[in-house]
């Protein structure tokens, strides 16, 4: 087997391992892992190998000489299938792939096409990088001499003119000093009034007469339809640099770069309907969405904290074992658990932590509730992502409004997301619908990628 086909089927068990990971999502035990350990169970597959049997130097034949004769039945050997039990009574063998939450979330990103990038927000330490920054002081054995000499040269070709060319101003007659200047001005030459009267002093001595006396051209348009001005670039290929005139404000003095390295923390707050409409199956497809995300957002962040709200009319805190199964007989008060939110996510400034909130239910809420209350508090409520996970098996109940409303008023906004689950087939689906927003810079294409990605994996 050569090197290709090892990466070949290395590629075909990777691709294995994630329709395991999808699989485990959608049906598996979720209970056997932990919040630090996942457990994909995978399906172990021994394959028939020939071995020789030492105890018989004879072989495995019965026949004369060790050779079976044509029709003669093999006897199976003691133990080879004898046991009582009927036929395919038992599953196959199963073994558990380990993988931490680091792992999960790499996986979780391939198999589904996520791009999420964690915000780092506060700053736990500084360092120093490489001699990349500058500055206009510091020590002289740190002076860059690359930047200065450009700095020096780039003064130089911006200040530089055609000296021939302004001196030939001079002769225009009756042309004194500030007559050529504003000429010389008027074409964009940087040169200034003092250099035009030194020049003009020294023509005077050496003609023996005033400059204005110097009548070589009628008028300024006379010389420039007869003398082109030279450019700089072509001035110095032919002449070349003597000398780059150097200033102390040149001076750039190299310095390390000063990295900022910053915690990338979160914490999610998972919401949950507690009603006696929540039924164990619509609980169940709670877990199953919320659950990976907390596995993904626990491998994505350097520090990751998780507390859970449930609510029936009124709203109260728990903890994650009973997050997912307790139940009440009460009605339902959306907006009781976002009251409650925006306490708990006061000991968590968004300057310093991403913040999640995360909410499921059957979407059925009392009366104006959604409109009046949840959208507001939602909107005021400083957070990465807002989501909703409407779960109805068999499809939405008439007097399920709330997960169309909260769409209806956010739209395809890169902060707000709403999945539904009727199926256990629909939760990787609205697993990538959430994360995908975040991952966006632009919700409406987030959206069209989540449905086009739902679609490729139907």
């Amino acid at each position: 087997m050569g090197l290709t086909d090892d990466r070949e089927r290395f590629r075909e068990i990777g691709e294995k391992r994630r329709e395991d990971l999808s699989e485990f999502i959608s049906h598996g035990d979720l209970g056997g892992s932990d919040p630090d350990r996942v457990k994909i169970p995978v399906k172990i597959v021994d394959l028939p190998s020939f071995e020789y049997d030492k105890r018989e130097a004879g072989g495995v034949g019965q026949g004369q000489g060790g050779q079976p004769q044509p029709g003669q039945p093999v006897d199976p050997q003691p133990g080879d299938g004898d046991e009582e039990g009927d036929p395919g009574e038992e599953g196959g063998e199963h073994e558990y792939y380990e993988m931490d939450p680091e792992e999960f979330a790499r996986e979780l990103d391939e198999e589904l096409g996520l791009d999420l990038e964690p915000k780092g927000k506060r700053v736990v330490e500084e360092v120093e990088g490489d001699f990349t920054d500058t500055a206009r002081a510091g020590p002289r054995g740190t002076l860059d001499v690359d930047e200065f000499f450009k700095r020096g040269l780039k003064r130089h070709l911006a200040t530089d003119f055609d000296r021939e060319y302004v001196r030939e101003g001079l002769f225009v007659a009756g042309a004194d000093v500030d007559d050529v200047f504003a000429w010389a001005r008027g074409q964009g030459v940087p040169v200034s009034r003092a250099w035009i009267a030194d020049a003009a002093a020294t023509l005077a001595e050496e003609r023996g007469e005033p400059v204005a006396a110097l009548d070589r051209w009628e008028s300024f348009d006379a010389l420039d339809d007869e003398i082109d001005r030279e450019p700089v670039s072509h001035r110095i290929r032919r002449q070349g640099i003597d000398s780059v005139p150097f200033r102390r404000e040149d001076e750039r003095f190299r310095h390390p770069e000063v990295i900022e390295k910053r915690e990338r923390n979160v914490v999610v707050v998972n919401v949950r309907d507690a009603s006696g409409s929540m039924r164990e199956t619509k609980r169940e497809l709670v877990e199953r969405v919320f659950t990976p995300m907390d596995w993904y957002l626990t491998g994505k962040y350097d520090a990751a904290e998780f507390r859970y709200v449930v609510h029936d009319a009124e709203a109260w805190e728990v903890d994650r074992e009973e997050f997912f199964g307790i139940q009440s007989g009460g009605g339902t008060r959306i907006s009781s658990a976002y009251e409650l939110v925006a306490e708990i996510l006061e000991e968590y400034p968004y300057s310093e932590w991403n913040r999640y909130v995360f909410a499921a239910g059957d979407s059925e809420n009392s009366g104006s509730d959604t409109t009046d209350s949840v959208i507001p508090l939602m909107e005021s409520i400083d957070a990465n992502l807002h989501a909703y996970v409407e779960t109805q098996p068999g499809g939405a109940a008439p007097n399920a409004r709330h997960a169309d409303e909260v769409e209806a008023a956010f739209g395809a906004g890169d902060d707000v997301a709403v999945a539904r689950v009727s199926k256990p087939d629909d939760v990787t689906d609205a697993i990538y619908e959430i994360l995908s927003t975040e991952a966006s810079e632009d919700g409406t294409e987030a959206a069209g990628r989540a449905a086009q990605k739902g679609g490729d994996r139907r």
